[in-house]
């Protein structure tokens, strides 16, 4: 059966664990700048990238984050040159069919997000045996977003939500934010409680857009390849530090803790 909560994670050190995020979400970014600024080629930035990745991975589980999204791929990375969305392809083919069992083996659900249907058709189908064979039995969900957009995702929200209200499955008044919530591509996750972006770009690029309405932001000036097990407690604690009202004053929030 799978495990969506983590129980038992130590956490950071003198911070309680219910002040951690359960949903952290990443803009990967500054990978062609690491390469440059190495003199290597662009795509050696995007495979140092994916070393990242797991140690990330690593570190959210031993810090007890139920749910890591990593904005890998936007919808509008396919102007960049052919040659680096190729090379992006290629790693991404190779990530999918090298990966599985270790993710399985570490207990760690795949999920991928986004309009798969312009992937290949190779691609399609390894998502689709990673996402059935780390199904079941998992303490963290790692969800990839590839050739996502957040305009897409409530799009493809509305429009399935239109078609269903002209089969008369819904009235046009039931419609909520909940129901909106369960037709996204993250239906069924938590929202993003702490969204990082990495290279020193302070913008969210289309990337998350209804889920993150509440999320705290974290900026840093660390490319991607550099963002390690060290540089995620930092954000964690900066996360801590960090009072969410949710349009409440400080006062109510405040109130709320002692009771």
């Amino acid at each position: 059966m799978a495990n969506t909560s983590i129980q038992g994670k130590s956490g950071i050190q003198g911070v309680p664990q219910e002040r951690l995020p359960r949903h952290v979400a990443i803009i990967l970014d500054g990978n062609n700048r690491w390469a440059k600024r190495k003199h290597l080629p662009g795509l050696a930035g995007h495979h140092a990238g994916v070393n990242r990745v797991r140690e990330v991975v690593e570190a959210c589980e031993e810090q007890g984050v139920e749910v890591l999204t990593l904005f890998a791929f936007s919808s509008e990375n396919w102007n960049r040159p052919i040659f680096e969305v190729n090379g992006l392809m290629r790693l991404f083919r190779g990530v999918l069919k090298r990966e599985a069992r270790r993710l399985q083996k570490n207990r760690i659900r795949l999920k991928v997000i986004g309009d798969v249907s312009r992937f290949s058709p190779d691609i399609q189908k390894y998502i689709q045996e990673v996402e059935a064979l780390t199904a079941h039995d998992y303490s963290v969900t790692l969800v990839i977003a590839a050739n996502y957009g957040g305009r897409w995702d409530i799009t493809s929200a509305t429009r399935q939500l239109a078609e269903k209200v002209a089969r008369g499955e819904f009235a046009a008044n039931d419609i909520d934010e909940s129901v909106i919530e369960q037709h996204l591509s993250t239906a069924g996750l938590p929202a993003p409680d702490l969204l990082i972006r990495t290279s020193g770009e302070q913008r969210i690029s289309n990337f998350l857009l209804w889920q993150c309405a509440y999320s705290e932001f974290y900026f840093t000036d660390t490319l991607w390849p550099d963002f390690g097990r060290a540089e995620l407690q930092q954000a964690l604690l900066s996360y801590a530090r960090r009072q969410r009202r949710f349009g409440k004053t400080s006062e109510q929030v405040e109130a709320e803790t002692l009771c």
